[in-house]
């Protein structure tokens, strides 16, 4: 058997345990399905760029993209746009391979990312994140894409949200889709926004799958100082936290996924809207309270 004859094999059997295993039909294909349809995700005529980073969360979600256009009603195209920012030979070719051998037929552009933030102290993470996302956008726009797809699992919306209170002082969390405030006309959307993490890693480790963690520098000496000292990133010291609170509280996960979708607004101090802030006294009469 020659090496496409065996990556379509194995590509199939991915596929298959997508759709012939109850728990990854239920809870992979299913939910994600549920999020293109209760956010409105994925419109007629749409082109669509999936961004693959290499990691489980990506790599799985370019199957699931190709299973719903399989099924799908209505036309919408798609490409599978992977950027690299300066990943290590090895991490470029494992890339590849995966892609090809899940039959995810991949667009590769480069950039210096990784050397642009390497020697950031404050926050690489997020100058990297934000860095990576304004090239996807321009790249997708260039090849005629409307919307970015990206791979933020529910693990990262309640994670998200629960950071944004406990170090940024402000409720807020990571909506479903977005328009671009930079590049008119594009969308950024999350269609596995329902889909948790442990499923992923299932739906991983059942395949014996291999993806790309983060494969940067500042993460390889990240976690080899908390290797050494148990220090953590403000993400990790989050998942910790929940995992924690899971154990007197199994509903701990879906309280704080099901508050950013129950927000009551006559019982907060102040909410900010478009950039325009709000405080509970600017239309107080003196009427009841909603909730004393």
């Amino acid at each position: 058997m020659t090496v496409t004859e065996q990556n379509h094999s194995r590509a199939a059997a991915v596929e298959q345990s997508l759709t012939g295993r109850r728990r990854f039909k239920e809870k992979l294909v299913h939910r994600f399905a549920r999020a293109v349809a209760d956010f409105s995700l994925v419109e007629p005529d749409d082109k669509i760029a999936v961004c693959i980073s290499g990691g489980k969360d990506s790599m799985l979600m370019a199957k699931l993209f190709q299973e719903l256009k399989r099924r799908n009603k209505f036309p919408f195209e798609l490409v599978f746009l992977v950027m690299d920012p300066g990943y290590s030979p090895a991490n470029r070719l494992q890339i590849e391979r995966n892609a090809a051998m899940l039959n995810v037929p991949v667009t590769i552009f480069e950039s210096d990312i990784f050397d642009s933030v390497v020697n950031v102290k404050k926050s690489p993470c997020y100058l990297c994140a934000r860095m990576r996302r304004g090239h996807l956008y321009k790249t997708a726009r260039d090849l005629g894409c409307n919307k970015i797809a990206l791979g933020h699992h529910y693990d990262d919306v309640i994670e998200t949200s629960l950071m944004s209170m406990l170090w940024g002082g402000q409720i807020q969390t990571m909506m479903p889709k977005l328009h671009s405030t930079n590049y008119e006309g594009m969308e950024l959307i999350r269609p596995m926004y329902y889909i948790r993490e442990e499923d992923i890693i299932a739906w991983r480790d059942a395949n014996k799958l291999c993806f790309l963690r983060c494969a940067c520098r500042f993460t390889e000496e990240l976690e080899s100082e908390e290797t050494d000292s148990g220090s953590a990133s403000k993400r990790v010291e989050t998942k910790r936290l929940i995992q924690q609170l899971k154990k007197t509280n199994p509903a701990v996960e879906a309280n704080i996924f099901n508050s950013m979708h129950n927000v009551a607004l006559d019982a907060v101090i102040a909410y900010k809207t478009h950039g325009e802030k709000h405080h509970f006294l600017d239309n107080y009469k003196g009427e009841s309270n909603a909730a004393e």
